[in-house]
């Protein structure tokens, strides 16, 4: 099993850009699909995006698509979240997951084993 922390959080001003990571430890870091999810003060954890274990296939939210980027590099057993053109909404703690092989119900918190302690972005109007 592998154990995940994220990195790259802060404050910036609206219509800025973050890069996230996400470094994870353990073994076999290239058989796990991984996600993005982020929760914003009072609200649900909600989806955001993810990647397949061979980082083919990428999936986003309608609220992020466009804007936001998901990546991996498995020799660095790290995942990448790009988020440009931010959004006061898009302000919450952001964590990653991940998920031994295939992606399954991606976009659902339940589908996930592992996850990061989380890091917060906060965007400013």
């Amino acid at each position: 099993q592998v154990q995940l922390v994220e990195s790259g959080g802060g404050l910036v001003q609206a219509g800025g850009s973050l890069r996230l990571s996400c470094a994870a430890s353990g073994r076999d870091f290239s058989s796990y699909a991984m996600a993005w999810f982020r929760q914003a003060s009072g609200k649900e954890r909600e989806f955001v995006t993810s990647i397949s274990w061979t980082g083919r296939s990428t999936y986003y939210a309608d609220s992020v698509k466009g804007r936001f980027t998901i990546s991996r590099d498995n020799a660095k057993n790290t995942v990448y979240l790009q988020m440009n053109s931010l959004k006061p909404e898009d302000t919450a703690v952001y964590y990653c997951a991940a998920v031994k092989y295939g992606l399954g119900q991606h976009r659902s918190v339940s589908n996930y084993a592992t996850w990061g302690q989380g890091t917060q972005v906060t965007v400013s109007s």
